[in-house]
Parts: C-alpha cells; structure tokens; sequence
C-alpha cells in the first residue's frame, strides 16, 4: 500500500470535529468548507488526497466545445483521488450521473464542488461520493468550461491544493494541508484513543469534571 493510500485509510476511520480541533492546536483553525457544501447521502464519508479543478461561466462556447471540455475534465481526473472543483458560480450543476459513473469507474474516491449536481436519485443509487452546495436541473452545456487543472482553489475561505487531503462527513468537510497531513492524522488518532478512555470512565461512573481533569480532553 502507498503511503498516500495508508494516510487515506487512517483519515477515513476518524471523523472531521476531532481532526478540525487538532489543525486548530497546530494554527490551522481555517480549514472548515461553507457549511452549505454537504454530502448528498448523510452517511456516506470521502476521504482522500485532493486532485483540484476551476473553470468559470462562458456562455460565448457552443455545445460541443463546452462537453469537449467537460469529458476533458473527466479525463484529468486520477484515480484514487478526491476530485475538488470551484466552478465559481451557482448557475449550473457540475455533477451529473454519467459524468458521476465516469469518475466511479475510474476509481476517483469522491467528488467535492462549491456548485450544483443533478440527477441525484442515479448518483446515490451508484454510492459515488458527491458532496455540494445545492442541487439543479441545469447543466453546463453551451455555459460552463474547466480554466485550471492541479492549481489551488479557494473555497469559502480555505484555499486548497492538490496534494492536501479533505476529510467530509456529517458534520462538514475539513482540509489537512499536505505537509502537516501525516501530524494530523497521528495526533487525531491519539485524541480518538484519549476520548475512548473518557468516555469509559463517564461510564464507569467517574465525575465528568474528574475525567476532564485527570485525561485532559473532553
């Protein structure tokens, strides 16, 4: 397994409240996504190494030159990573079944845009991880072309790069940057296993304020 593969794993089994409080112990508190970009299936989590994607409005391209575009942006997506897109705009949906099986088959872990998706009843019938801000009939044909492939984008407040690792579930989604991802990661899982033992103790009977104080988290 590589390394990228073994981080994804590990990331995967814990979840976004405890890896967002360790960025923040580490000054790395700006790592939330808007509130507004949510799974559409709840209980689906996507973890993962993040592949980064822009593109803009150019109503000027005519239907074929703009699904040119789109499968181009299909293409460029590897696998086994997460694709995150800033379309930078909320006219259209940038996700829709075929484009979303297309990714699936290639083994992309999950699909991340501060934008739309459609056909969202195909989507989770096929289980691909999509997470967005809202849903819309409307498509990109003859309105929407990629500009940027690899290059950072920012969403909300957070600019993210390829090679960062993104972390969603129910509560949101978080950003490890890539060169504190390996910390955050071992550190996280060391505030699980500490949780793990408050909790025990709560349930053994022991003063929540005592359990705080002797395990110094809570």
């Amino acid at each position: 397994m590589s390394e990228a593969a073994d981080l994804t794993e590990r990331l995967e089994k814990l979840y976004t409240g405890a890896v967002h409080d360790v960025l923040r112990t580490m000054g790395h508190g700006n790592c939330v996504l808007p509130n507004e970009i949510k799974s559409l299936d709840p209980a689906v989590k996507l973890a993962g190494e993040v592949y980064t994607v822009s593109g803009h409005i150019d109503q000027s391209r005519d239907p074929h030159d703009t699904l040119v575009q789109w499968t181009g942006l299909l293409s460029a997506a590897p696998s086994g990573k997460v694709l995150v897109c800033q379309p930078n705009t909320h006219m259209v949906a940038l996700m829709g079944e075929l484009s979303a099986e297309t990714l699936h088959y290639k083994k992309v872990r999950g699909y991340v845009v501060d934008g739309g998706c459609r056909d969202t009843e195909f989507i989770l019938k096929m289980g691909f991880p999509v997470y967005c801000s809202f849903n819309t009939p409307a498509d990109i044909v003859a309105r929407w072309v990629p500009d940027r492939f690899g290059e950072p984008v920012t969403i909300g407040t957070v600019t993210i790069r390829t090679g960062d690792y993104i972390l969603g579930d129910r509560d949101g989604m978080v950003i490890l940057p890539a060169e504190i991802a390996q910390e955050v990661v071992s550190r996280t899982e060391e505030v699980v296993s500490t949780e793990n033992k408050v909790r025990t103790a709560i349930l053994n009977g022991m003063d929540p304020q005592q359990a705080y104080l002797k395990f110094g988290k809570f």
